[in-house]
């Protein structure tokens, strides 16, 4: 029989309730970017191409674009035509008369017409134009038809300018081109995205040097910092200086730190590079950041130093949990400082290194700042993350559709990272109560 509290809940109904609001936390602040990001993976979404800046299923009309070229398109032909002679008269004559009949055709729906006229005296007004009426659906034949005439409309003019047959080319064209583009197709491209990148080797590679990065930077600061871990657990004097000492790299802002190492490993002036020049371990100066190995091995050393602290405070914060007493009965028992290690202080650390390790492959396969300063990705992607990748697209080519595709990849690395280490996380914590 359940028990229940004085409000007739059961131990089981009042924990879901004091669990409900950290679900909702998480269902908004983890699960509701993801799911965002998935959803615009699915749309070709350009922030540089008008027609695409949004996601669209049907096909429409941007009003507050057709607007703005459109009416001052009629004048630009009216222009052209009272300047030309002969057969160029006759031809633009020809190409406003298409022009004519695409506006009469899309201002035949009575919907649109009443929608473009509250648009059009808006924009006389300079106010901005309300989302509910700027973007019209139009049926799919009529908006086929028009974008067709006004593609021949603009390939003629442009003939014609070639020829140099128009007065006020760059005028008539740019205002052709701007009513084209205010017609709207659907972008939906549904998984072409993640289809695409399966087969994207420069995707593959900066997943590759992404593993590469976490395994081996991982890997050294946790033998680095359980090093000193095991150093600043001991008694010695001035550990408290030594302690704050340590801190010092973790403490330090991520892009401060990639400069830093920038400095140090730049090819003329760099110490780091001398010395590593005047010991053999390189050719020349320029090596470390223009060649794909050194230029990993750089990004890799700066990612250790700053970050071997903070793996070490972890560690030391599960060293300091272990008895002392249990040492002292190892030494009476006659086993030694290695023994010691290997039968006591690592199986005691078990949970604190899991965790530790969660923690910072987590944060290392997403890494972006520190390379973004030091190589930029380079060279040659040498060590382009995936999180760089995905920055690159979205926000270089501004190719949102495919920088959230790279966004949900990165995601669902992350996620089986995390399920693969809180497994593992449990089954230790199981055998420990055990």
């Amino acid at each position: 029989m359940r028990r229940g509290n004085k409000n007739g809940l059961s131990d089981r109904k009042t924990g879901y309730l004091l669990v409900l609001p950290a679900l909702l936390l998480i269902l908004v602040i983890a699960i509701y970017p993801v799911a965002r990001s998935f959803f615009i993976s699915m749309y070709d979404i350009r922030l540089n191409d008008p027609t695409k800046q949004e996601a669209y299923s049907s096909y429409g009309i941007n009003l507050e674009l057709y607007a703005q070229n459109a009416p001052l398109l009629a004048s630009a032909f009216e222009e052209e035509i009272g300047k030309a002679k002969g057969t160029t008269q006759e031809e633009l004559t020809h190409l406003r008369d298409q022009v004519q009949e695409v506006t009469a055709a899309l201002e035949s729906d009575p919907d649109l017409k009443k929608n473009y006229d509250q648009v059009d005296e808006i924009l006389l007004e300079g106010e901005a134009i309300p989302e509910a009426i700027k973007i019209v659906d139009v049926d799919e034949e009529k908006a086929r038809s028009a974008s067709e005439k006004l593609v021949k409309v603009k390939n003629r003019l442009t003939n014609l300018d070639k020829a140099g047959k128009l007065a006020h080319p760059k005028k008539v064209i740019g205002l052709t081109r701007g009513t084209l583009d205010s017609f709207i197709e659907p972008n939906f491209i549904g998984l072409k995205y993640y289809t695409q990148y399966f087969n994207d080797n420069r995707m593959w590679s900066s997943l590759n040097n992404t593993f590469i990065f976490t395994f081996v930077s991982v890997t050294l600061e946790l033998i680095f910092g359980l090093w000193i871990a095991m150093v600043i657990n001991r008694e010695f004097f001035g550990r408290g200086a030594v302690r704050a000492a340590v801190l010092i790299p973790w403490a330090l802002p991520t892009a401060v730190a990639a400069l830093m190492w920038k400095f140090l490993f730049d090819g003329q002036n760099g110490i780091l590079a001398m010395i590593f020049e005047k010991v053999g371990l390189i050719s020349n100066m320029g090596t470390l950041l223009t060649t794909p190995f050194w230029s990993m091995f750089a990004v890799i050393f700066a990612d250790v130093w700053k970050t071997t602290p903070f793996m070490a405070l972890l560690i030391l914060a599960g060293l300091q949990t272990i008895p002392q007493s249990l040492y002292e009965a190892a030494e009476v028992d006659g086993a030694g400082k290695v023994q010691q290690f290997i039968k006591i202080t690592l199986p005691m650390l078990r949970t604190t290194i899991l965790v530790a390790l969660l923690f910072r492959t987590l944060d290392a396969f997403r890494v972006f700042d520190l390379i973004f300063v030091l190589t930029g990705g380079g060279p040659a992607n040498a060590t382009e993350s995936i999180s760089m990748y995905a920055y690159k697209v979205m926000f270089a080519q501004m190719n949102f559709g495919a920088g959230s595709a790279l966004s949900v990849i990165v995601f669902l690395c992350v996620a089986a990272i995390s399920i693969l280490f809180v497994k593992l996380l449990g089954r230790d914590l199981i055998s420990d109560k055990n």
